[in-house]
């Protein structure tokens, strides 16, 4: 188990799975990973929406992976499925922040791709308010 601290002075617990000597305290490096890309990809995407004036309630965004057999166990693939909930969500505004995120802004989603990692996004639209869930 590391306690790991960031620059700006922010700790996270980071522990592996019993079986490798952890206690599983906390997540997996390569967890933290995948959660640092989502965190990445979700701030453009929310701030590229509030931008285009979208009345966003709440921004998920899903990660599925696969990693290499062999070791080192890297990532090969990596699926952003994005829960996008709000009041009169455009399609076209939503499909154009999370092309742009993955495209432009994402540092993280950029840099994994260049090393090789195939990432994809696709995204779901939510309503939110009175008789949403009607």
């Amino acid at each position: 188990m590391f306690v790991t601290e960031s620059g700006s002075g922010h700790a996270v617990v980071v522990d592996g799975a019993p079986e490798y000597g952890g206690r599983n305290l906390g997540p997996r490096p390569m967890e933290l990973l995948l959660m640092g890309l989502g965190g990445c990809t979700s701030f453009d995407v929310l701030t590229i929406l509030r931008k285009a004036r979208q009345d966003v309630t709440s921004c998920e965004a899903e990660l599925t992976a696969e990693r290499a057999d062999a070791v080192p166990a890297v990532f090969t693939k990596i699926h952003v499925h994005f829960v996008i909930k709000g009041r009169g969500l455009r399609e076209p505004q939503v499909k154009k922040a999370v092309d742009l995120s993955a495209e432009k802004y994402c540092s993280a989603s950029i840099m994994l791709g260049q090393a090789g990692v195939v990432i994809t996004h696709d995204f779901e639209m939510l309503e939110d308010g009175p008789g949403a869930d009607a």
